[in-house]
C-alpha cells in the first residue's frame, strides 16, 4: 500500500509566506503614494477655494481681505450693501505628511492682490 502525505513541506510553507510579505509591501508602498496624492489634491482645493472667496470679497468691497477670518462674516460695500460670509469656515490643512502640512497662510498685498499659499508632504500649494 502506498503512503500517502497530507500537507505542505516547510519549504512550500516558507515560500508562500515570503510571497506573501512582499505583495504586501508592495500595497503598502502604494497605498502610501495614494495618500499623499489625496492631501495634495486635497490642499489644492482649499486653497481654490479660499482664492474664489478672497476673489469674490474683493468684486463686493473693492478692497483685498485683511484676513482669512475676515472672509467666514459679513462685509459692507461703499454703498451700504452688507455680504457673506464668502466662505462658511477657514479649512484646516489635510492631517499626517511628512513633513506635516502648515496652516494656510493668506498675504494681502498692498496693490489689490493676494495670496494663499500652503506646504506639506515635500510641496507648496499657491493661489492664484
Amino acid at each position: 500500500m502506498a503512503k500517502t502525505r497530507n500537507g505542505f513541506t516547510l519549504v512550500e510553507v516558507l515560500i508562500v509566506v515570503a510571497i506573501v510579505g512582499v505583495l504586501s509591501t508592495i500595497a503598502i508602498v502604494l497605498l502610501a503614494s495614494t495618500q499623499q496624492g489625496a492631501r495634495i489634491a486635497r490642499a489644492q482645493g482649499d486653497v481654490r477655494a479660499i482664492a474664489s472667496a478672497a476673489a469674490t470679497y474683493i468684486a463686493h468691497t473693492g478692497s483685498v481681505p485683511p484676513s482669512l477670518a475676515s472672509l467666514t462674516g459679513t462685509a459692507a460695500n461703499e454703498a451700504g450693501v452688507t455680504a457673506g460670509p464668502f466662505l462658511a469656515r477657514v479649512p484646516t490643512p489635510p492631517s499626517g505628511g511628512s513633513p506635516a502640512w502648515s496652516a494656510y497662510a493668506y498675504t494681502g498685498n498692498g496693490d489689490g492682490t493676494f495670496a494663499v499659499t500652503a506646504t506639506g508632504d515635500g510641496t507648496s500649494v499657491r493661489a492664484p
